[in-house]
């Protein structure tokens, strides 16, 4: 936990996927980032969150992640005062996916 906000590691999820959970994730990351590596996921780069709330569902558990998971910390604790009840931060972001789940996904 850090601010209120739960951190999920990139295990967690990625055990929750293998286990066909269908999780929501939100990547605020550039559009740039994108192109270069992603684990799936919703884009809404951190600075037009706060114009497209209505785009990022109330009802389910928000799963925000970023690069290093600092940005989505950021939009998580956001989220979280816009009364949104369920949101977790992806703790190291694509880096750690990269660096403990699969090697394939490119860093930068």
């Amino acid at each position: 936990m850090k601010n209120g906000i739960p951190q999920l590691t990139v295990k967690d999820l990625k055990r929750r996927i293998d286990a066909g959970e269908n999780v929501y994730i939100l990547d605020v990351r550039e559009p740039w980032e994108h192109t270069i590596a992603q684990i799936g996921g919703k884009l809404i780069p951190q600075n037009e969150v706060p114009q497209r709330l209505a785009e990022i569902d109330r009802d389910r558990e928000v799963i925000v992640h970023c690069h290093h998971g600092v940005r989505s910390q950021r939009i998580a604790e956001f989220l979280k005062q816009a009364g949104y009840p369920k949101v977790v931060n992806l703790a190291g972001g694509i880096h750690a996916w990269a660096d403990e789940i699969d090697p394939r996904v490119q860093k930068y």
